[in-house]
């Protein structure tokens, strides 16, 4: 019976996070491997589960975009592995947090998961007070100007996560 109510409290206490961009290789997978990494250093990888997916199948299957790759790179940050996946109605249970990259991957959300009841979905850079897109570095070709609000963006959802449950004082 311990074991179980242990095991209750653990999974109970995870916090789920999804981040979403259009084709899953550029913008999510940034922030899924900078969230994975501060999580890391702050040693609260049993408290975090974190993945990325895309709006949209055109990337399905694809690693990580060579220029976000390379910019994840010079941070420091690995992305072997990863495969770019099409978001899907079971992602809404899954997830504790939903955040999109653009106010398009949230219209997309919305219609993906008819709508948002539990208010799971947001904007990365509403987390610092912005309402503003980041910027699809697809079409910009300026990786690090999406690093920047990538980084901005986790620093200040993993704050505000933190800060919530008592994790760090």
């Amino acid at each position: 019976m311990f074991v179980c109510i242990e095991i209750y409290s653990y999974f109970c206490s995870m916090k789920r996070i999804l981040f979403v961009c259009h084709g899953n290789i550029c913008r999510s997978p940034m922030a899924e491997f900078l969230m994975k990494r501060m999580v890391r250093r702050a040693e609260l990888e049993n408290e975090f589960e974190i993945a990325s997916a895309g709006t949209s199948d055109e990337e399905a299957g694809n690693p990580v975009y060579p220029m976000a790759r390379q910019e994840l790179a010079m941070h420091g940050i690995g992305c072997t592995g990863h495969v770019a996946r099409q978001i899907e109605p079971a992602d809404y249970d899954r997830y504790d947090l939903i955040v999109a990259m653009d106010e398009e991957n949230v219209v997309n959300l919305l219609h993906c998961f008819d709508g948002d009841p539990e208010g799971k979905i947001s904007l990365l850079m509403s987390h610092v007070g912005e309402t503003r897109n980041v910027a699809d570095p697809w079409y910009t070709r300026d990786f690090r100007k999406a690093w920047n609000d990538i980084q901005a963006g986790c620093t200040a959802l993993l704050e505000k996560l933190t800060a919530d449950s008592g994790a760090i004082d």
